[in-house]
């Protein structure tokens, strides 16, 4: 009888290896923005930066933002976007204290 021996091959998992990033800035931009605002649809999210550089504010005059910069990104893009910023926030939290964003109160002086 001749002896068969069933051939089988074996397939070691390679651990998984996270890709190495490349970061080329030679056609970035540079902007300041103090103004930012938000909006989305089902596809897409949009931030749109810009400067208010009104001085005075008076009720008859409306204030002048200087929209300079949309940034459009998908959902997901957007949500791991909202959770880096959320980091960065707390650890500038952490170094320089408690940033107070709460909303005016119209007539508080505030």
């Amino acid at each position: 009888m001749a002896d068969s021996k069933a051939s089988t091959t074996t397939t070691e998992a390679k651990p998984a290896t996270a890709s190495r990033v490349e970061w080329d800035d030679s056609k970035m931009d540079t902007n300041y923005a103090n103004v930012a605002n938000a909006a989305s649809t089902r596809e897409e999210v949009a931030l749109v930066f810009g400067t208010n550089k009104t001085w005075k504010i008076t009720e008859d005059k409306p204030v002048k933002i200087d929209l300079t910069n949309r940034i459009i990104l998908s959902p997901f893009a957007a949500k791991r976007f909202a959770l880096l910023l959320n980091g960065v926030l707390d650890e500038y939290e952490s170094r320089f204290g408690k940033l107070d964003v709460e909303p005016a109160v119209k007539g508080s002086g505030k």
